[in-house]
């Protein structure tokens, strides 16, 4: 996905991603968030995670590391925090070419119930979106899912379901507890 650079709006470390999107969301930016987990920060991992708003309204997902978009991308970037997290704002046309690949869209209550945990969050969110974004039928559907509950699947059961993943992480521990233990010559 190639965006053109915005400006920089914000840029600092927070614990729970949640609270990017709820100010995104108040603030109704239109531009992008740059996710970098403190995977990436401190352990070398690879990728950022990018989610594209138009008036504080997510559309696009990116994973730069496994170059993955749309929902799987949110699944990647569900790692703990915390996270550093650059906003940085662009005015809406430059937006107009990156948010016509359909491959990378994401619902626009998706990244607050599956990176922020947050299902009021997700329905603000909802409640926010054009008309284009999520029709009345899902309108509906998601007004039901706030009487019921969440139904999209959670980011600890998307990221349980992804072994690949899970691997990674395992072979990672090994590969640093093999290290550790050399330099404590145990």
């Amino acid at each position: 996905m190639r965006l053109p650079r915005g400006r920089l709006d914000r840029s600092r470390v927070v614990t729970d991603p949640r609270d990017t999107l709820a100010d995104v969301l108040d603030r109704e930016l239109t531009g992008y968030a740059v996710f970098e987990s403190q995977e990436t920060l401190l352990l070398d991992g690879e990728g950022r995670g990018v989610i594209t708003f138009t008036d504080g309204v997510p559309v696009l997902t990116y994973h730069t590391g496994t170059d993955r978009g749309g929902p799987p991308a949110l699944a990647d970037l569900a790692v703990p925090g915390p996270y550093h997290v650059s906003l940085y704002t662009l005015a809406p046309a430059d937006l107009e070419s990156a948010h016509e690949a359909e491959d990378l869209r994401v619902p626009p209550g998706m990244p607050a119930e599956r990176l922020g945990g947050d299902p009021a969050l997700a329905d603000s969110t909802r409640r926010a979106a054009p008309d284009t974004r999520l029709p009345s039928a899902d309108r509906d559907t998601a007004a039901a899912d706030a009487e019921d509950g969440p139904t999209e699947q959670s980011a600890v059961e998307a990221f349980l379901d992804d072994s690949e993943k899970i691997e990674a992480i395992k072979q990672q521990a090994r590969s640093e507890a093999r290290e550790r233990a050399q330099q404590w010559e145990l």
